[in-house]
């Protein structure tokens, strides 16, 4: 996977080693010397990731990493601070401020790759999500939403995998009151409540037994329920090769052994982080998605949609009886609108809307064609079948009235006009004998269905 890789360092021979070692894995550099370089060249050429180091004069890479991800066109880019600082405090620091993982000076070159490349395909997911939220928004379907960090971290569900009583005494101390902590030593039981769970991270020891924790977490990636939820695994200080080999397999973020309490934290304080951000952009998009096919008034898919639906069904071979349509146009609508105002009209038109879901068939779909227009397609149906559909609909209107707010109870009728298809009709085609149809019925007398064949 090659990227676009910015490295920011005060110390020109720094940056000329990173370069050539990155470079030498076909990602594509970038350079900045300072803080204020590195922000305009985020601003401007748009990397995939940064390598940041710390210590800089006037602005330092911790100031730089904070004003990045309180950027709503950078918090997603993936930050690793370089440093030569060992000490804790300096990590904890650096994940408040949005870090997403660190290198020590001299970097090493199989750990620094392996970060990079777990770090680049969460960001390739992320990526995706926003590029699909972009095109919604194109569309005017929804606005995107600015990507607020949820600081609420006590109500996050956080899974601990660990088989080592001692280490199960401690883990729970350390997290006790900072989030909502379940534990487990059983890794398959782990897995099998994971499915069942929605939670923010999962913590897995390496260490565990049964299965091993490597084989656990590669579990949890292949697995559809599991997949995305972030894996923060707990490695021990000469656990590097397997920690490489977990980075590889889709392990979010590491803890080495001995734990520091504060970084233990502030590490799944920043997996919470992003998978709420992740979780806000597919449920957005899928909110998008919805708009894009369904009519807001009465919850029924849209013309649009209907119309690829139905080529769809007519282009689909091994049909015995073709595709029957119904276009139901309510009687005298404009007069509930113009005596009764149009709340009152709306209110019909939701109601009309929930009797047609309610009185059609499994298989059938049912949308709002547009005003006072309502379409059922029905999938493999002949006209003979479709017609109890139809009259069930016709009756379902008629029979009783509907309540609304302010304007009473109000009778509301209906004119159907119905088809099936033919081996020689397409969309528009059927959609016009039916509608046909349904003008010969409104001229016929109204409250009353009219039957089309091929």
């Amino acid at each position: 996977m090659t990227a676009r890789i910015l490295v920011v360092d005060d110390i020109r021979t720094n940056i000329k080693v990173l370069e050539a070692k990155l470079t030498s894995e076909y990602y594509e550099v970038i350079t900045a010397g300072s803080g204020p370089e590195a922000l305009d060249a985020v601003a401007s050429q748009k990397p995939d990731l940064i390598l940041l180091d710390v210590m800089m004069p006037g602005m330092d890479g911790f100031e730089v990493c904070r004003r990045l991800k309180a950027d709503p066109d950078a918090a997603h880019i993936p930050v690793i601070m370089v440093t030569a600082l060992g000490d804790p405090e300096d990590r904890v620091q650096g994940l408040s401020a949005g870090a997403d993982d660190f290198l020590t000076k001299p970097v090493d070159d199989i750990a620094m790759f392996a970060r990079v490349r777990s770090l680049l395909r969460v960001k390739l997911m992320l990526d995706e999500l926003r590029m699909r939220e972009r095109t919604s928004a194109s569309l005017g379907v929804i606005s995107p939403p600015v990507p607020k960090l949820d600081e609420d971290y006590a109500a996050a569900r956080i899974l601990l995998v660990e088989d080592n009583p001692r280490d199960q005494v401690r883990l729970q101390r350390m997290l006790e009151g900072q989030f909502r902590t379940e534990l487990t030593a059983d890794g398959m039981e782990a897995l099998s409540g994971a499915r069942q769970t929605e939670y923010d991270s999962v913590v897995v020891s390496l260490g565990l037994q049964s299965p091993d924790g490597l084989r656990l977490c590669s579990q949890f990636r292949t697995t559809e329920e599991t997949r995305n939820v972030p894996i923060l695994l707990l490695v021990g200080p000469d656990d590097q090769k397997q920690l490489v080999k977990g980075l590889e397999i889709g392990v979010t973020d590491y803890v080495v052994r001995p734990i520091d309490r504060n970084e233990f934290i502030a590490r799944l304080r920043a997996q919470v982080r992003r998978k709420r951000y992740q979780d806000r952009l597919r449920q957005h998009y899928q909110q998008s998605m919805e708009m894009a096919v369904t009519d807001p008034l009465t919850g029924l898919y849209n013309r649009r949609y209907m119309a690829s639906h139905l080529a769809t069904l007519l282009s689909q071979a091994g049909s015995q009886h073709g595709t029957a349509v119904v276009i139901l146009d309510l009687d005298y609508f404009k007069q509930i609108n113009d005596t009764h105002g149009h709340q009152a009209g709306d209110e019909v038109l939701r109601e009309v809307g929930n009797r047609i879901v309610r009185n059609i068939r499994g298989i059938d779909m049912a949308c709002r064609y547009g005003g006072e227009e309502f379409v059922v397609l029905m999938p493999d149906t002949d006209l003979d079948a479709a017609e109890v559909v139809a009259n069930r609909l016709l009756h379902a209107l008629s029979d009783k009235k509907v309540a609304t707010r302010n304007a009473g109870e109000l009778t509301v009728t209906c004119s159907i006009g119905c088809t099936s298809s033919g081996p020689s009709d397409n969309a528009e085609t059927l959609l016009k004998r039916a509608d046909d149809a349904l003008y010969e019925a409104k001229n016929g007398g109204r409250n009353r269905i009219i039957y089309r064949s091929a």
